[in-house]
């Protein structure tokens, strides 16, 4: 039977709503005011993009919104996306000092939020988004908001020249470079290179197959974590600083890829990984089997309460996006829905606190069984049949004779995404992959083997967060920014700690730690 929407608007809308909603003034006050301020910041070490984390807190302790907000801005234009959809347990909020003193991390996600949305809706308003990274003087020549300047120039006292326009915040056209870099795929690394290019005095001009930019944060989010308006809102803060946004263009088909290399001086590639992988079973094909990211893209693309939805749903797979799918498919009216994975809830790859939101949502798990075959009556999707599995050595074996039916109207396939072999190949024939399929790069620059193409983003590291991809389109805009002029942009860093002998460090921008890498440095350390 074919499925249908099963909740008015009024009722979706509830169910849907957000998870964590925005901190009130007193609420921000008393949180930042737990924060301890640290000189050697662990959650900065932590944090991808290097937020300086304590400097923005105390801005919001000092009711300094708008200083905070440039802040995190600067170290990552997608700051407002990411304060909601970070997994800021196992990165910045997973080394907060004061987790360890009291058992309780500073709230820095939802910190980061309030900043970044009361500052970002009342300069979206007032049609004033460019003033927002408007930076002071930087006494060693052209570099970016929130970069360091070299060693080189910070050895010499000649007067800077500041890479960004005092009253717009955006690169003055006495500073353009006139260089321009094509940009294809408008996703979060996208966004994060062109962003950090415009800021460097360069022409960006991104390439976005679909009608709108922003990738995962615009179209695959859970909506409980994030509404698309969030995303739509960062792309016109990115507009405003100069970036050309060419959407419903898909390059290769739209436009040939000989186009854009006679057009443009350097090549950002920031595609993403491709379409679902498949089960390979028989009734995969009914109408009712659906891509997770699909069901979830049609969760932003229509009215919630005209979402259809079963009344039984299975939602095979053991990540993060799994749990979104099954997560949003009981909140829109599913009567049950369950994960179907073929290893144990030890095995799964979703974090522990997207599991127990799961579980406090209603939803229900089948583990150690993979699916067989999908069930069909009339055309439409009725039931699966199952296997159980028993993993020997590291090695998933079925058990012969296990075979079981449930019954279910709908199937979410959640495991994992293709990469984009396939297309990269024809895009670039010379380029080189690795053997799982994704770019080969300099990690620090974006550089590919091919010297006028730099990749990021899920493409070239096989497929991590949000922040991981906004931080690596920016390492490749200073890659491609040190390609055009010599000039090596640096940090950011902590601000307390200039003046330290040698080299400041401290930033996860540079390298990325997670919680449990910090851990263990700290832990040999004490040894």
């Amino acid at each position: 039977m074919p499925i249908s929407p099963k909740l008015g608007a009024a009722t979706a809308a509830a169910n849907m709503s957000e998870i964590a909603p925005c901190y009130s003034p007193q609420e921000a006050l008393i949180e930042a005011n737990r924060c301890l301020f640290c000189f050697d910041a662990p959650c900065i070490q932590a944090c991808p993009t290097g937020i300086d984390i304590p400097s923005f807190i105390k801005k919001i302790a000092n009711n300094n919104l708008t200083g905070a907000a440039r802040t995190i801005l600067s170290a990552n234009i997608l700051g407002a996306s990411c304060a909601r959809v970070c997994p800021t347990e196992v990165l910045c909020e997973g080394a907060c000092v004061v987790l360890d003193r009291e058992g309780d991390p500073v709230k820095i996600g939802r910190l980061q939020r309030y900043a970044t949305e009361s500052v970002l809706n009342d300069a979206y308003k007032a049609h004033n988004l460019a003033k927002l990274l408007e930076c002071a003087p930087d006494p060693s020549g052209a570099l970016s908001n929130g970069g360091q300047k070299s060693k080189a120039a910070e050895d010499s006292r000649t007067p800077r020249r500041s890479a960004t326009d005092s009253a717009t915040g955006v690169s003055s056209a006495a500073d353009k470079s006139r260089r321009r870099v094509a940009i294809i795929g408008g996703g979060p690394a996208g966004l994060g290179c062109a962003a950090e290019l415009a800021q460097l005095g360069h022409q960006a001009v991104v390439f976005e197959k679909k009608p709108h930019p922003g990738g995962l944060n615009t179209y695959g989010i859970a909506y409980y974590k994030m509404t698309p308006q969030v995303s739509l809102q960062e792309i016109e803060l990115i507009r405003s600083m100069g970036v050309e946004f060419r959407c419903g263009v898909e390059v290769g088909k739209d436009v040939p890829i000989s186009q854009i290399e006679s057009e443009f001086d350097t090549i950002f590639v920031g595609i993403g990984l491709g379409k679902g992988a498949r089960l390979n079973v028989p009734g995969e094909e009914l109408p009712e089997v659906l891509e997770a990211l699909d069901f979830i893209e049609e969760i932003h693309t229509k009215p919630l309460h005209e979402v259809p939805v079963g009344e039984r749903v299975a939602v095979i797979g053991g990540g993060n996006t799994a749990i979104d799918a099954v997560t949003q498919a009981k909140r829109l009216g599913a009567k049950e829905a369950v994960i179907v994975y073929r290893r144990s809830q030890a095995d799964m790859s979703a974090y522990a606190f997207e599991q127990e939101l799961a579980k406090t949502d209603g939803a229900a798990f089948l583990f150690n069984v993979v699916p067989v075959e999908i069930l069909g009556e009339a055309g439409h999707v009725k039931g699966i049949k199952l296997a159980r599995t028993a993993s020997a050595n590291g090695t998933l074996q079925v058990l012969a004779g296990s075979e079981f039916e449930e019954p279910f109207d709908m199937i979410i396939k959640a495991i994992g995404e293709e990469k984009q072999a396939a297309m990269l190949k024809k895009l670039f024939p010379a380029l080189e992959l690795d053997a799982r399929g994704v770019v080969k790069r300099d990690s620090e620059t974006g550089q590919t083997n091919l010297p006028k193409v730099f990749t990021g983003g899920d493409c070239a590291n096989g497929g991590r967060e949000v922040v991981n991809a906004v931080a690596e389109g920016k390492k490749a805009a200073r890659g491609i920014h040190a390609c055009f002029s010599r000039e090596k942009v640096t940090g950011p860093v902590q601000a307390s700690r200039y003046g330290v002998k040698g080299e400041p460090v401290g930033s996860g921008f540079e390298k990325p730690i997670r919680v449990k890498e910090l851990e263990h440095q700290y832990k040999r350390g004490q040894q």
